[in-house]
């Protein structure tokens, strides 16, 4: 099977963002939500990409337009329930203002139904799954992302997730093939104590018995960890840079991981191209739009070392 890689992306925002150009204000309107991202990033790479998600209402018909092209395929169904959006303002200096948040509509069971139908049949012809979450916890009931991930890695497809909360307890309940999770999304989650290496390796293992066969944990600019395929954990050491937008970077490091497995590459390999993505991506205020070039470049000065208890 040729290298394909699917997103499940359940209910994509529309996201206007104000900013400052000359003094004036100056408007950007995107497609966005985790799984958007992701896509953009591993279509940068070169490897095709489908996007699954519910579109509907206003917001839903603009989203259509935004998302095609790019090297992005998109898979929609039409439903009922609205999309999700906000409105930010970032012309201060105090970051990102929100003016308006508005969240997406549940999925009604029929629309449901058509959503997973549609996921299941993109993700069987593809190499790759990624399990995005939705922006709003109501859109589609976790238990879906337990079914999706044992019905693709049951037939073969390589099922990627960047989860946390019960989205992520029913994801390892279904098993997967890699996850990426912050430390604060344990913690959040009650999976980890505090953000100390030893207690977040702690998780880890925890991690890899309920269902993941690989985990990699983001800690914001300290190194990342990561509990491959073997018992060793690892430390991903990623080059220094000065941040400009953090939002982005997790799903920057999980895009190119899915964009290096489907491709064939070894997962230390994927795992630093990740790390690269990550990196370079907080040097941008595009969320997930680094390119491919400089995310490679960067990789070669990514290091893993073995973690050894107790370092700091």
């Amino acid at each position: 099977m040729d290298a394909r890689v699917m997103v499940f992306a359940p209910s994509p925002q529309l996201t206007v963002t104000v900013e400052d150009l000359g003094g004036e204000p100056d408007l950007h309107l995107h497609a966005g939500g985790q799984g958007v991202w992701q896509a953009r990033m591993i279509a940068s790479f070169g490897v095709p990409v489908t996007l699954c998600a519910a579109l509907g209402g206003e917001t839903g018909e603009v989203l259509r337009h935004l998302i095609t092209g790019g090297g992005v395929d998109l898979a929609a169904e039409e439903v009922v329930a609205r999309n999700g959006g906000y409105v930010h303002d970032r012309r201060g200096n105090q970051g990102r203002e929100s003016l308006a948040e508005v969240p997406g509509d549940p999925l009604s069971r029929h629309e449901l139904d058509s959503l997973y139908e549609t996921t299941l049949i993109q993700g069987l012809a593809s190499t790759v799954t990624v399990l995005s979450g939705p922006s709003d916890a109501r859109t589609v009931p976790a238990e879906s992302y337990q079914r999706l991930a044992a019905d693709l890695g049951g037939n073969g497809v390589a099922v990627l997730a960047d989860l946390a909360g019960d989205r992520l307890s029913a994801a390892l309940r279904g098993g997967l093939r890699f996850l990426k999770v912050s430390h604060e999304e344990l913690i959040a989650d009650g999976r980890a104590t505090s953000g100390e290496p030893d207690e977040l390796v702690r998780a880890m293992v925890a991690l890899r018995e309920q269902g993941a066969r690989a985990v990699v944990v983001s800690r914001s600019a300290e190194p990342a960890l990561a509990l491959l395929d073997d018992d060793v954990v690892l430390e991903v050491r990623m080059p220094p840079l000065h941040p400009v937008e953090t939002r982005g970077a997790g799903d920057s490091m999980t895009a190119a991981v899915a964009a290096s497995l489907a491709v064939g590459k070894p997962l230390t390999e994927a795992v630093r191209l990740g790390a690269a993505a990550g990196a370079l991506n907080v040097t941008r205020r595009g969320l997930a739009s680094s390119r491919a070039d400089g995310v490679r470049a960067i990789a070669e000065r990514v290091a893993l070392r073995a973690y050894q208890p107790g370092d700091r």
